[in-house]
């Protein structure tokens, strides 16, 4: 199996007690990862941005979410970790595992699309609550790859924390970029 410790255990205890309809539940939450999902979800949003003249928080979701996903691809070609044992997996994928694509672009477009909302909703600013939808659909879609067999569970804390400081990164020379 290559992994030892914690990855194992949960890997183990979460391929002895999955079953339905919790596994049809995680074929269609892990949806929201998928790139497919995610760039159409990004398109709107930047073409929303874009419509409502918001160019800047606009250039933030596009580029914030296109360089993720160069980062997190070179991240998973740096460590070619292998996924779980084939044969408990329950998606067909065969790509590296570290760290979780799913979770990291979660993080990444959801936290990018809450941090827009934000700074574009006067609403959304007094209802802050609201925004707690983003990471709630990361750690969703995160553990869903952990059930389904196709992610050790630090792939998905690591794409998360990954996902997490970047959207901070871009935020932070977004601002800063704003502000002159």
């Amino acid at each position: 199996m290559g992994q030892t410790g914690p990855d194992v255990d949960v890997y183990r205890w979460v391929t002895q007690h999955r079953g339905e309809p919790w596994i049809s539940v995680a074929r269609v939450l892990t949806l929201l990862g998928t790139t497919i999902v995610l760039t159409v979800l990004t398109l709107v949003v930047v073409l929303a941005l874009a419509a409502t003249r918001r160019c800047s928080t606009a250039v933030l979701v596009g580029v914030g979410s296109v360089s993720g996903y160069v980062l997190m691809v070179a991240l998973k070609d740096v460590f070619g970790r292998e996924r779980p044992p084939v044969a408990d997996r329950l998606l067909k994928i065969d790509s590296n595992s570290f760290p979780s694509g799913h979770a990291m672009m979660t993080a990444i477009c959801f936290g990018l699309f809450a941090v827009s909302a934000y700074y574009c909703s006067a609403w959304l600013r007094r209802h802050a609550w609201v925004l707690a939808l983003a990471p709630v659909l990361s750690v969703l879609v995160g553990c869903t790859r952990v059930y389904l067999g196709v992610h050790w569970m630090t792939d998905v804390l690591a794409g998360w924390v990954i996902g997490a400081l970047w959207v901070v990164l871009c935020v932070a020379a977004w601002r800063r970029l704003t502000r002159r």
